[in-house]
């Protein structure tokens, strides 16, 4: 499921194009909130192309039947249900019948619950359904997603994230965290950090070596254990996302993509297409929309 920052809404399909972007179609995009991305979107027929995140994609289906492709299994869900898909897991998304879709998505940086999950924490959650039944956590999540108008407060955003981190360890696959191993915390906090001030730019391993304190190995396993992803992986997102928010502005991609340390427009193109769904240049159509 894509996001944009803008309110627009990727229509992917071929036979289903037309359909997919009816009038009715939309999108609205709740202010980045404590690190925090939320939308609301409707739409018909298929949506977004494979693409991949490196935050937790959760939701709540409000209406309709809600289908995606996942770890190679095309998945459902209904009103009521809780979607969890693990960062850098390939997927698509779409509604499975002509009554269309309805549904709430929040996507939360795995750097967030490092926290959260406290001595807990054996390696980043990992939920093998990525469509699950639970009360509690859809109360959390309703809770999250309920003012899209308004940010999230720290006392709310602190509760957030404790009842997530339940959420997910209660879905979470135990055997694979041990099989993962602990990671140093402080360490990747530190190389989040770094990689988020020059992500304009190429940072090498030993610069990440010397803020981290590990070796470029070491720190390679731990950033993957506790955030699913790699650093340059990280780094691209990062770009990425600035990208994104210039996407509109009259610049020409040409100008974006070097600005925001890309090689060049076919650079950018290709890695915006893996991550979010679509091309930039079919997002700019989409924005310039009434």
């Amino acid at each position: 499921m894509l996001v944009t920052s803008e309110g627009s809404i990727a229509c992917a399909g071929k036979s289903n194009l037309e359909r997919s972007c009816m009038a009715n179609d939309s999108i609205r995009i709740a202010p980045v909130s404590g690190g925090i991305a939320r939308i609301e979107a409707q739409f018909h027929g298929d949506a977004f192309e494979p693409h991949r995140h490196d935050t937790y994609a959760l939701g709540l289906t409000l209406r309709g039947v809600q289908t995606f492709r996942y770890r190679g299994i095309v998945r459902y869900s209904q009103p009521g249900n809780v979607i969890v898909l693990h960062p850098d897991e390939l997927h698509d998304g779409g509604a499975a019948t002509e009554e269309g879709l309805r549904y709430r998505m929040m996507y939360l940086p795995p750097e967030m619950l490092i926290d959260a999950l406290g001595d807990r924490r054996d390696g980043l959650p990992f939920v093998a359904s990525p469509v699950v039944a639970d009360r509690a956590f859809a109360e959390s999540l309703a809770g999250a997603m309920l003012d899209l108008d308004g940010e999230i407060g720290d006392l709310h955003l602190d509760d957030i994230l404790s009842r997530v981190a339940d959420g997910l360890l209660r879905h979470g696959d135990s055997a694979k965290r041990k099989a993962n191993g602990k990671s140093d915390a402080n360490a990747i906090r530190r190389t989040c950090e770094y990689l988020q001030a020059h992500s304009q730019r190429q940072v090498t391993s030993g610069e990440l070596e010397k803020v981290s304190g590990l070796d470029r190995f070491t720190l390679a396993r731990h950033f993957r254990t506790s955030l699913g992803t790699s650093p340059h992986r990280y780094l691209v997102m990062r770009r990425l996302e600035r990208a994104r928010d210039m996407i509109g502005s009259g610049r020409s991609l040409v100008e974006i993509a070097l600005e925001t340390g890309f090689a060049d427009q076919a650079h950018f193109t290709r890695h915006f297409k893996k991550t979010h769904g679509m091309t930039p240049g079919r997002w700019a159509s989409l924005l310039s929309q009434p």
